[in-house]
């Protein structure tokens, strides 16, 4: 089923008492005494005497009947309604999902209640009261467990739905963090899923959740630093269980063709878990891991985001993308320069990409009326727009990228560099640009560098920024 099914059509009775108004709730049309029935037949499934069954039963209760399922399906439809969803309310339906929830083992059923759950959140009034119940709240969580991927789906997305909310979003971080459990299994839906929509709401779950509060960010991550009492011996070293980079690592592969947005969710939270220092190390500690980090990130910003037969304007569609990749590329070169995965031969590629990226931008923000003096140093310097706040985090995490990379540039690169084309005059002129003044000490020594290895080009560059001429 592709989508659910619209909510009924009401009878003619029913039409005589909405004229009345007597049975339509708030201003919609929808039936009060319809939605009754509906509500009245789910608790009928939960009762006592529905959930004793034998084995031929228990089959049975896996199944949702038709009927069931389709007039169910027409609430979950009808909860977007803020009218619907405060009726729902106000007869308590959130009990008697949370009855089912905990009672019945048909995966149809406890994903349709979850999401109507799901869309009664949407409403603060709702969302405050669906927090508050504790209760609720528990069985909630408890579906965080299910092996079933809708309802994992809809169970996330209410999860987002709340912490999304302000009055709540502590409420529920919390909760979680009461249930250690939950971080195991997250961990097994990022690692083992293949179900990209609820691998890119779980990351949404993940990234606000770190967001919110670093204290369980760290929690996570230590988390994974502890070897699991019940893992084999053997197995300890090649498969480290639950550890929040890897986990993250592998549902970024899952998503990346796919999905970009879900492939910018799990980029920033690993850029939210270089925020911290644990989170750095978690890695680049481990060296398989800091390799596995490094080899996606790099193949992404090299061979995949803004190349060179991309239009420029592309840069405004991976802009947040690139930023996180660029940060997490950033904090690894910085923290571990002596691993082997580091090679310098990629330092070419690296600057390639962060240029490419800085020309781009350039040519997203050209205004259409060109200064004559723009071949002036001052004014060649790249002026973002203020409304553009993450083309702005774009240029900065970009430059300091490329100054950490200048830093460590030795002759034999830097000669192949310019033998290649990606330390060109054009190239070099727009890192200059966009470097200067902030990183004015980085340049002149890769102009010393570059003196020894091709002085024409040095001089040509010192003529178009005077300030940086080397002193001899």
């Amino acid at each position: 089923m592709d989508r659910n099914p619209s909510p009924p059509l009401p009878s003619r009775d029913e039409e005589e008492e909405e004229g009345a108004g007597g049975d339509c709730i708030g201003s919609t049309v929808y039936s009060k005494h319809w939605l009754f029935g509906v509500l009245s037949g789910l608790i009928q499934m939960v009762s006592p005497e529905n959930t004793k069954s034998s084995s031929d039963e228990e089959e049975q209760q896996m199944e949702l009947d038709e009927e069931m399922e389709n007039e169910i399906c027409r609430v979950w439809d009808m909860s977007m309604d803020e009218d619907v969803a405060l009726f729902l309310q106000e007869f308590n339906a959130p009990d008697i999902f949370m009855g089912v929830l905990a009672k019945s083992r048909c995966p149809r059923l406890r994903e349709i209640c979850v999401g109507i759950l799901g869309n009664m959140a949407c409403f603060q009034e709702i969302c405050v009261s669906i927090s508050s119940d504790k209760n609720l709240g528990q069985v909630l969580l408890h579906c965080l467990y299910d092996s079933d991927p809708p309802t994992l789906l809809e169970t996330s997305r209410l999860l987002l739905t709340c912490l999304s909310q302000t009055e709540v979003a502590s409420v529920w971080v919390e909760r979680i963090r009461e249930y250690p459990a939950i971080y195991d299994s997250i961990c097994f839906i990022m690692s083992s899923s293949t179900n990209v929509d609820l691998l890119v709401k779980i990351g949404e779950v993940v990234d606000k959740l770190f967001d919110l509060d670093e204290k369980l960010m760290l929690e996570w991550i230590r988390n994974g630093a502890v070897q699991p009492l019940d893992q084999p011996q053997e197995d300890a070293e090649e498969q480290p269980v639950f550890k929040i980079v890897p986990c993250v690592l592998e549902a970024a592969k899952q998503v990346r063709s796919e999905n970009l947005e879900g492939l910018d969710v799990y980029m920033h939270v690993l850029q939210l878990l270089t925020t911290v220092d644990d989170g750095i190390q978690a890695i680049v500690q481990c060296s398989a891991t800091g390799k596995d980090t490094w080899n996606l990130l790099f193949d992404l910003v090299c061979h995949e985001f803004c190349q060179s037969d991309d239009p420029p304007i592309i840069l405004q569609e991976q802009k947040t993308v690139l930023a996180s990749v660029y940060s997490v590329l950033s904090a690894i070169f910085a923290s571990q320069a002596e691993q082997e995965y580091l090679k310098i031969e990629e330092d070419l590629p690296l600057i390639d990409s962060l240029i490419r990226v800085l020309q781009n931008m350039e040519h997203c923000q050209k205004k259409p009326e060109n200064s004559v003096d723009s071949n002036t140093e001052e004014t060649k310097k790249s002026d973002l727009t203020q409304d553009d706040f993450h083309l702005k985090i774009l240029k900065d995490i970009s430059c300091e990228f490329l100054s950490n990379i200048f830093q460590v540039l030795t002759k034999e690169t830097v000669a192949q560099g310019v033998k290649e084309g990606r330390l060109s005059k054009q190239k070099c002129s727009c890192a200059f640009k966009n470097l200067l003044p902030f990183y004015s000490p980085v340049i002149q020594d890769f102009l010393k560098i570059l003196h020894e290895v091709d002085k024409t080009l040095a001089d040509d560059l010192e003529e178009s920024f005077p300030s940086l001429k080397v002193q001899t």
